[in-house]
């Protein structure tokens, strides 16, 4: 199930999705989706594995973005509620530099205690799943509301981040800084507070998940799909995506024909 925020968290906020895993998961590719994902735990038992490291999902859990192999394992049952959130909005919700969550599934009792401890408190008392997600909204608003001053940063780093995407996936820095002018160095560091990946690694992580959809979602050959998807050639097509998700097009294929759309949709969370 999927709703959309209010129209002040839009810009920010993709969308709230409800998933409950029908079946019991063991080392399931988990796709990158080039969000940030704020996870509720309201049943059941998961785990995270990130380039082999294992962790399992605590009661809130922040997902940062994924540039390495992840796994997850699920036990059947298991309800998460999660808030999409837009690449360049994190630092609107989170105080952390975004570049500490990349890579990471981090328990939010480490970073803020007593006010994550309360929202998950608020949630769990909420009977419905709507209630649930108003509470997860009003926090958020409130969020929101204490970084302000952030906005103006949060739009440059959207227009910068529109700058990136907006050519042939050969990212040309010097001339992104001649065209916002800001400097190649301040916008790298924008970047990693901001997105929590340096420019190079969004353009990578936006051209990975627009060869994904083509493998998925088509029977086009892989040669049609890197160059649809703005490779080089298939060879580095089929590199760059073992690189993010440690097995070939050809596999990722096979995993969906087995398993079917809606399989991959509710693991890889409304892909």
């Amino acid at each position: 199930m999927q709703c959309l925020p209010s129209a002040i968290l839009a810009p920010y906020i993709k969308n709230y999705t409800v998933v409950t895993i029908e079946e019991d998961l063991d080392n399931e590719v988990f796709y990158p989706s080039g969000y940030i994902d704020l996870v509720i735990n309201l049943s059941g038992a998961a785990a995270t594995i990130i380039n082999g490291r294992k962790k399992d999902t605590p009661s809130i859990e922040l997902l940062g973005h994924l540039t390495l192999p992840t796994r997850v394992t699920v036990t059947k049952g298991t309800t998460v509620l999660i808030a999409r959130i837009y690449p360049h909005a994190g630092a609107l919700f989170f105080s952390n530099p975004l570049a500490e969550f990349t890579n990471y599934a981090t328990d939010l009792y480490d970073v803020r205690s007593r006010e994550h401890r309360e929202l998950y408190s608020r949630i769990m008392e909420a009977d419905a799943i709507h209630d649930k997600i108003r509470v997860l909204e009003q926090f958020l608003l409130e969020q929101l509301k204490q970084r302000e001053k952030q906005l103006k940063k949060v739009t440059v780093v959207q227009q910068l981040s529109q700058f990136f995407l907006s050519g042939d996936d050969k990212l040309d820095l010097p001339a992104v800084a001649r065209k916002s002018g800001i400097s190649e160095r301040y916008i790298q560091k924008l970047c990693l507070q901001h997105v929590g990946l340096s420019p190079a690694a969004l353009v990578a992580v936006v051209r990975f998940n627009r060869s994904l959809r083509l493998v998925l979602d088509t029977p086009a050959s892989l040669t049609a799909v890197a160059y649809d998807a703005g490779y080089y050639d298939q060879a580095h097509f089929i590199k760059e995506f073992r690189k993010f998700t440690g097995i070939t097009p050809s596999e990722a294929r096979q995993r969906l024909i087995k398993n079917d759309a809606a399989f991959q949709q509710a693991v890889n969370i409304g892909f």
